[in-house]
């Protein structure tokens, strides 16, 4: 049997991508917590007259936030795979993984503010 070509290639590889996301999005609370706020994100600034060049900066920082995220899983299960015991450099790795997931979603929650505050205080009639 001849190798897979190209195409087939392509499409395996994207078979792949998407059983990770529904690995994420199943297995990981994590994930769904930030999954859940994005859904309610978009929504919202779909309902309010946000413009797209708006609209286009929360989809960016939604999908920074889910793809360290699921770079922080990768690494979780990894170190997890690589052994079980406590080891401080495990640990720390982890931690740093965490804080990267951290950082990008607390740049998303400010980015979230900025775009959608405004416009939402002037539908609810305070702005």
């Amino acid at each position: 049997m001849s190798a897979p070509g190209p195409w087939r290639q392509r499409a395996l590889s994207f078979r792949h991508a998407f059983r990770g996301l529904r690995e994420l999005f199943a297995g990981e609370p994590n994930a769904q917590i930030h999954g859940g706020v994005a859904l309610a994100v978009v929504l919202l600034a779909l309902w309010l007259p946000v413009p797209a060049r708006d609209l286009g900066l929360l989809v960016l920082t939604i999908g920074v936030v889910l793809a360290l995220e699921a770079m922080n899983s990768a690494l979780e299960v990894l170190a997890d795979r690589v052994s079980r015991e406590r080891d401080p450099l495990i640990g720390r790795s982890k931690d740093l993984a965490a804080a990267a997931v951290l950082i990008a979603a607390l740049a998303a929650a400010g980015t979230g503010l900025l775009v959608l505050g405004p416009p939402l205080l002037v539908a609810l009639g305070v702005g």
